[in-house]
């Protein structure tokens, strides 16, 4: 049974689940991370190896939510979810006993694929739930729940890492998603009937993702809020080298750093629900890509004329974050907007295009760095720019978006 608009407590209810489901992607990234030199003496390779797990983990990510979309929007949304979470569960016990790299790199991507059914979800839900009007705010209370994970995620996966060994990250990650498979099951409504109507068949499925991406409203939205939000992948990429190695940060100092920045993101998200009330989705878009834009643009010149120092850095990226917290849900909502009946298929492929971008440039910034905090800022700044100049071009800069029909 569908629940539509739901209020009071189930509708906190809702939103604390779904964030918990979106909170699996940064959790299996942020809190392994730490283990990578552990995994490397425990398996006898170079630290650079351990790193195919993560570009599995990409692969797996990317590809898993094209085939989720389609299978959420014909199936519902609670079904295709809670399998996802068993492959997840299943591929977590895999790493946690993985004997060697290859075959954490092979669990890594089935963790991948599964878990990304969360992600799939809970971005469909929220446009099943909550409808086009609301959604944005939503997404800006996700980004509270979700925004969390990052903070804490690091540290945990550290602690662990240091006083029981590497594998027991994955235990703690199956612990996690044992009780969200319980909750799921029990607590969150199903927000999409089974609909027949939706086909399985190849062909159909790459005709409505042509649909989807045909969409000038989705296009001109994923693009500039995937572009915008990689920058802050850009930074995570390339922070540990610039702040530690660079600028000499102990590792408590960077780690109230890194919380600092989660934490202005998150406060920028929850500004942008009370904007909300005030302002379309498109025009705060537009309003803080400018701001952000010309706050990049400061850290650029900055940069090349050597007056750029440390404090001033972690103002701007922590000036950016705060921006984030107002693009990132608005761009969301704004995407998945024109989306009704295959709000699955838009949400997935958002979320594979998005993805692609977040590799792309994660790579680019660890294979550039020299040393110097000018890749980081040169590599986050042209994210940023790009972002704002897809939404001007492409007529972003009105503050209605087109009425496109419902797919």
């Amino acid at each position: 049974m569908t629940t539509n608009n739901p209020s009071g407590r189930k509708r906190l209810l809702i939103i604390l689940i779904l964030g918990a489901i979106t909170a699996i992607g940064p959790l299996s990234i942020d809190m392994y991370l730490p283990g990578f030199s552990s995994i490397a003496k425990d398996f006898k390779i170079s630290i650079s190896l351990v790193g195919l797990s993560l570009t599995s983990y990409f692969i797996g990510i990317s590809l898993g939510q094209l085939i989720y979309g389609p299978v959420t929007d014909r199936f519902g949304r609670k079904k295709p979810l809670i399998f996802g979470l068993f492959v997840y569960l299943v591929s977590a016990v895999g790493c946690a006993l993985s004997f060697n790299i290859e075959s954490l790199v092979v669990f890594r991507f089935f963790l991948a694929a599964g878990g990304c059914a969360g992600m799939v979800v809970s971005r469909a839900a929220v446009r099943d739930f909550f409808g086009k009007h609301e959604s944005a705010g939503v997404f800006s209370s996700l980004m509270l729940v979700m925004g969390i994970a990052p903070i804490i995620a690091p540290t945990i996966g550290g602690f662990i890492s240091a006083n029981l060994g590497w594998r027991f990250i994955f235990v703690l990650l199956i612990l996690f998603v044992a009780i969200l498979i319980s909750v799921v099951l029990f607590w969150l409504p199903e927000s999409k009937p089974h609909d027949k109507s939706v086909s399985l068949k190849i062909h159909h499925i790459l005709k409505e993702y042509i649909v989807v991406l045909k969409n000038r409203t989705f296009i001109i939205y994923t693009l500039s809020g995937g572009t915008s939000f990689a920058a802050m992948f850009v930074y995570i990429a390339a922070a540990p080298f610039v702040f530690i190695e660079h600028y000499g940060l102990s590792q408590t100092e960077f780690g109230i750093l890194f919380g600092t920045n989660a934490l202005s993101l998150i406060a920028g998200s929850q500004v942008n629900r009370i904007a909300l009330k005030r302002y379309s989705a498109e025009k705060i878009i537009f309003i803080t890509a400018i701001i952000q834009s010309m706050i990049v643009t400061a850290a650029v010149l900055l940069t090349i004329t050597g007056l750029m120092n440390m404090i001033l850095l972690i103002v701007m990226i922590v000036s950016y974050m705060f921006m984030q917290g107002f693009i990132n849900p608005n761009t969301s909502a704004a995407a998945l907007k024109p989306f009704e009946r295959t709000a699955g298929f838009a949400s997935a492929l958002m979320g594979a295009i998005q993805m692609v971008i977040f590799s792309g440039v994660t790579a680019l910034v660890t294979v550039s760095f020299n040393g110097t905090i000018f890749p980081m800022v040169m590599i986050m700044s042209t994210c940023v720019i790009i972002g704002f100049c897809i939404i001007v071009l492409n007529g972003g800069i009105r503050h209605k978006t087109e009425n496109s029909h419902s797919s």
